[in-house]
């Protein structure tokens, strides 16, 4: 049976993960790529079948809410991974770390002195007019003065092999189940490859993160719950494993009530005080007295409890105000200006289209330029200008000038690619990195991460919601 034949394997233009420009393996790929060419194109099918079913079987499903169809999904999982070296790991790490401290002191800041705005380092305008800044929170300091407990940045290595930041996820990150659990069908595609590589585990995620949840309240043996919106959230799958995962109780916002300030988990015993709530619901729905009037997701008296320091909610509240993507433009300086630090991990070039030179740089080279939407996700409110057509150019223009705070714009980078299987053959796919980091006690950086995949060829949009795919990430200890 013929054997796998990588000599069609296309590297030009693009930084190859697997590849380099002359078509020699990398070092982290050599024992990959010998294990993955004494394989047949049909076994390697065959082991991509399986793990499809593996996918089903465990539930890992989520639901699209633009398909009318109500049809859940598998985030498919391609059996090739992403190895990364310890060192090339080891400065991830130091430059992820650097960040989040940095943006936890901002958040402080803004909410209660707002040195960085009086400073004039970041526009005040800016922050008090993006829709995640919650004004009821100005004086309020969180415990242990944390807000950003839980963070998933996304990272894009670029044609220069070196990686940038793409954008962060401070309010609810998702998808690290389907870290965890790649890792685990992964070990039975390639058990072998695992202990000969040495890859650094991941499975210790979840006794993490209880550590975590717990180390913010100083009482023994905290009550910890995970609060989602419910069945049909997309996430539900995530949030009912990582509860379960945790020794946690999963419940929604009928399942909690409030009495004297206090929270309460209603149980078939009676009622049981709750110290912490790891929330997978958006501010907006959290609490119907203050935020959203209409909310079913949320728990009346909730963020009232916890302005008084009766509830610990993670992330706190307020931290979106981070993911608006005109506020990315500025952590370079917020880096330097709390932590008198170059940014180790670069930003991504952005133009502000609030600031009248950018936009004009915009509006006349928006055909060469990604566009975004400050307050959209998911890969929506999104121009891809050099793949766009001159009628969708102009409609951007349009939205532009009308509210040029709600967008700003990137040169578009060739993401770089990992080896996919596509069509009974391997192809180069472009990919991000989405880490995963825990703030307790000290700022912890998990040994691997989500790698998704455009699985569409020459596509760049590596979002499930938009047909995208995922890999494990191998990080080796050497």
């Amino acid at each position: 049976m013929p054997k796998l034949n990588f000599s069609a394997y296309d590297t030009k233009g693009f930084y190859d993960e697997m590849f380099d420009e002359n078509q020699n393996i990398r070092p982290n790929y050599q024992l990959f790529a010998e294990r993955l060419q004494k394989l047949s194109q049909k076994k390697l099918n065959t082991l991509q079948h399986a793990t499809d079913r593996a996918q089903l079987s465990l539930g890992m499903t989520f639901n699209v809410y633009s398909d009318n169809q109500g049809i859940e999904r598998i985030l498919h999982l391609d059996i090739i991974p992403r190895i990364i070296g310890n060192s090339e790991w080891n400065q991830l790490e130091k430059g992820l770390q650097q960040r989040i401290k940095a943006l936890n002191l901002f958040i402080q800041d803004i909410y209660n002195d707002q040195k960085v705005l009086k400073d004039k380092i970041i526009p005040k305008e800016m922050i008090l007019s993006s829709v995640s800044y919650l004004k009821e929170l100005e004086g309020f300091k969180p415990p242990k003065d944390i807000w950003c407990h839980i963070t998933g940045s996304d990272l894009i290595k670029g044609g220069d092999g070196k990686y940038y930041v793409l954008e962060d996820n401070l309010r609810c990150p998702s998808g690290v189940s389907y870290m965890l659990e790649n890792r685990e069908i992964l070990k039975r595609t390639f058990p072998e490859l695992f202990e000969k590589l040495d890859v650094k585990p991941v499975y210790n995620y979840t006794h993490t993160l209880r550590d975590t949840l717990e180390s913010l309240v100083d009482i023994d043996k905290p009550t910890v719950v995970v609060m989602t919106p419910g069945i049909y959230n997309s996430a539900y799958f995530e949030h009912s494993y990582l509860a379960q995962q945790m020794g946690a109780a999963l419940v929604e916002g009928r399942d909690l009530v409030v009495k004297n300030d206090m929270v309460y988990m209603i149980t078939t015993h009676g009622l049981q005080r709750v110290d912490v709530i790891y929330r997978r619901v958006d501010d907006d729905f959290i609490d119907p007295e203050v935020f959203n009037k209409k909310s079913l997701l949320g728990t009346p008296g909730l963020f009232r409890a916890y302005l008084k320091g009766h509830v610990v909610l993670v992330n706190a509240p307020g931290t979106g105000v981070v993911d608006d993507k005109a506020v990315y433009a500025y952590i370079p300086r917020i880096i330097k200006y709390y932590l008198g630090e170059d940014m180790i991990l670069p930003n991504v070039k952005t133009y502000i289209c609030d600031e009248e030179s950018d936009c004009k740089y915009v509006i006349e080279n928006i055909h060469n330029l990604v566009v975004k939407q400050t307050d959209a996700s998911g890969g929506y409110g999104m121009l891809i200008g050099p793949k766009s057509t001159k009628k969708e150019q102009q409609e951007f223009i349009t939205k532009i000038k009308a509210k040029p705070r709600n967008y700003i714009a990137q040169p578009m980078i060739n993401l770089s690619r990992v080896p996919t299987i596509a069509d009974n053959t391997i192809e180069g796919r472009h990919v991000d990195l989405r880490p995963y980091a825990l703030y307790g006690d000290s700022i912890k950086i998990i040994p691997g991460a989500l790698t998704r995949v455009a699985l569409e060829k020459g596509s760049i949009v590596v979002n499930s919601s938009q047909g995208g795919g995922s890999k494990d990430t191998w990080v080796l200890n050497s």
